[in-house]
């Protein structure tokens, strides 16, 4: 297959007639040359493609040529959608491949008839924009083909009715749904069997991994070959689904669906729905008991006194709702779906507060066995080796949550054992091309590594520029430092530029000042800031104005992609190391630091640099861009990993004196 490859990737080949954009490069050649090498041994092969090298072509044509099953996880629902809407079909054309192609989102994506049926009678809207998106949904489930939510452009993703209208794991009712026949997700899934090419998420994938639940589970074992693009987000989706996670969300949706299926199948019994109410008020009752938002450690919670009484009657109310669904269950599927739930989150608490060793299935099909009430919290609170308990406060929500340590282990097992190539691919997975951190954190030791450079000469068109004089960032005052150091440069750039933080808290703060001193300086840059608008809506206006300067956290870093004239600057406030409050990365520091290693060289340290790499990577995006990369952070400089660092970054000329940079400018 080698010698095929490497003539698609040719001057002469179908690709470079059929499609206009591309360009021979030896870097895609190669990369595909190994992706082609690692197919043909079932190999593990973790690659790292510089920006503009075509990573997406490389692995798509040995993966086309070579025939039979592949799975392709992306790292966004808005990269499968491209991938599947656009790379694959080019590609698929140029080649003559006569492949078929399906695509599987998780079920909360698609339409659920029973959910929408159940909306319509149920009427609880709380404004008529919900009325009139209801409206067009049940229009739209009459002639949509996929049921795919992406497909009613009219109603937004976020809009709150889709939660009324798609199914969840827990809700949905399986083969006992009298929608059965016509459901969407099982129709995708049928369509992903047949398919030679299955395009699916980082998030569906491990979700079914660990719960056999998403259609992928069946797929793996007729597949030969699976893709992971933006390979760098595996580590943090794994350790999501290689743990365990319960929200007071749950809850709150348990008792609503018990209140509306108590109402269709069960109205002469009274207590079901005053069962369901208790529960919603005790779900709520432990939110409040935290007054931040945040995250914190399971053994800080004897802090506050309110904890435990709260977590107590919280147990009991689920108990109580459980052994009422039981009474009622078979009086309708949902009722039974319910009663289900409800005895599966039992144990979830359970389980949380005991810490018992290895979490059970939850009961799938049938009628599972009674669970007892949770004990009293702070009953057996001590930590079990190997796992961190820590909770997570949101606005409205609490989540209590159970995340290994480690994941290596565990994803080995689930990757070992199989004749399949598995194929890890991103532009940032290495350390001065040293995968070493990323194998370690993967259980990817005896995988094949590859590392190939951006084909953009940075060299020329790219200047990193690290200001002199700014203060330490954990010092009062930074925020202000920086945007003074950034005015000139701005100016200069007459806007175009990215500012990304590592905090919402200095986004907003250096949103305050540069409004001010647009307004004192009388330019006419448009600002735009996160959370004024979808990522999607901020960057199509971005691209549009021309001249506008867009602040950005942590949505901003990677998977943006603005060519051209209107980005030119990027400007970043810190380096991106992880808070070190935070209860995962606090405990897999210890543990680390307890196994006598250095956790900051060989965890903290390869993680900021890889995240720095990606916020990076929004400057240079063509080979026509131009632009300059200021990095504010005086380490970079001062301390001793700091070369390190801008080492791993492409190989831009550098300079600290402001003149310089706004001279680069100048020479556009």
């Amino acid at each position: 297959m080698s010698a095929e490859v490497e003539r698609f990737f040719s001057g002469q080949s179908p690709l470079a007639s059929g499609v206009a954009a591309f360009r021979p490069r030896a870097q895609q050649r190669d990369m595909a040359l190994a992706v082609a090498e690692a197919i043909r041994d079932n190999a593990i092969l973790v690659v790292e493609a510089g920006t503009g090298t075509g990573k997406t072509f490389a692995y798509l044509v040995p993966a086309l040529l070579n025939g039979g099953k592949v799975i392709i996880s992306t790292g966004t629902k808005n990269l499968q959608d491209q991938l599947f809407q656009k790379d694959l079909p080019m590609v698929r054309d140029a080649l003559k491949a006569a492949v078929s192609v399906a695509l599987l989102k998780g079920r909360a994506n698609y339409v659920c008839h029973y959910h929408l049926e159940r909306a319509q009678s149920d009427g609880l809207f709380k404004t008529r924009e919900d009325v009139r998106h209801l409206g067009k949904i049940v229009k739209y489930a009459k002639v949509t083909q996929s049921g795919d939510k992406s497909g009613l452009a009219d109603v937004p993703e976020n809009a709150p009715i889709w939660m009324h209208v798609t199914s969840t794991r827990d809700n949905c009712l399986g083969q006992e749904c009298p929608y059965h026949k016509e459901c969407f997700v099982l129709k995708a899934r049928v369509e992903a069997m047949k398919a030679d090419i299955v395009v699916v998420n980082h998030h569906l994938f491990f979700a079914d991994v660990m719960l056999r639940d998403e259609g992928v589970a069946e797929l793996l074992p007729a597949c030969n070959t699976v893709i992971f693009d933006e390979a760098h987000q595996l580590p943090e989706t794994a350790s999501l689904f290689f743990g365990e996670s319960l929200s007071t969300s749950q809850l709150l949706e348990l008792a609503t669906d018990t209140r509306i299926e108590a109402a269709a199948s069960a109205k002469d019994f009274a207590p079901l729905p005053k069962s369901a109410d208790e529960l919603d008020k005790a779900a709520r009752d432990l939110r409040l008991v935290f007054k931040k938002e945040g995250r914190m450690p399971a053994s800080t919670l004897d802090s506050f006194k309110d904890w435990q009484p709260a977590l107590k009657v919280l147990g009991e109310k689920l108990q109580q709702l459980g052994e009422l669904l039981e009474k009622q269950a078979e009086r309708s599927e949902g009722l039974e779906n319910c009663w289900q739930r409800a005895q599966a989150l039992s144990q979830q608490l359970k389980r949380w507060v005991d810490e018992q060793p290895s979490p059970q299935p939850s009961p799938v099909n049938g009628r599972g066995s009674n669970g007892s009430p949770p004990p009293l919290a702070g009953e057996g609170l001590g930590e079990r080796e190997g796992v961190v308990r820590w909770l997570e406060i949101f606005h409205h929500s609490l989540q209590l949550n159970t995340t290994p340590l480690s994941i290596a282990e565990i994803f080995e097992k689930q990757i070992g054992g199989s004749a399949r190539a598995w194929i890890f691919t991103s532009a940032t997975l290495a350390v001065k091309q040293d995968f070493s951190h990323y194998q370690n954190e993967m259980g990817l030791l005896k995988a094949r590594t590859a590392c190939w450079d951006s084909p953009f000469n940075y060299g020329e068109q790219a200047l990193l520029y690290v200001p002199s004089n700014l203060p330490e960032p954990n010092s009062d005052g930074y925020t202000e430092a920086v945007v003074q150091a950034a005015l000139p440069l701005l100016e200069a750039s007459k806007g175009r530029a990215f500012l990304l933080f590592t905090s919402l808290r200095a986004m907003g703060r250096a949103h305050e000042i540069l409004q001010a001193e647009f307004d004192r300086r009388g330019w006419n840059y448009p600002l735009l800031l996160q959370g004024e608008g979808s990522r999607s809506e901020l960057l199509t206006r971005f691209r549009t104005l021309g001249n506008a300067v867009l602040l950005g956290s942590q949505s901003f870093w990677e998977g943006v992609d603005v060519r051209g004239d209107a980005l030119s600057l990027v400007i970043i406030d810190k380096l991106p190391f992880a808070p070190p409050d935070d209860p995962v990365l606090a405990a897999r520091i210890a543990q680390l630091n307890k196994q006598g290693r250095n956790a900051f060289m060989e965890y903290q340290l390869p993680r900021t640099i890889i995240t720095l790499k990606q916020g990076a990577g929004r400057l240079i995006r063509d080979e026509t861009d131009r632009g300059v990369l200021m990095i504010c952070d005086p380490r970079i400089i001062g301390k001793h990993y700091g070369k390190r660092i801008w080492q791993s970054l492409p190989p831009m000329k550098r300079t600290r004196v402001e003149a310089e940079a706004v001279a680069f400018f100048k020479a556009e």
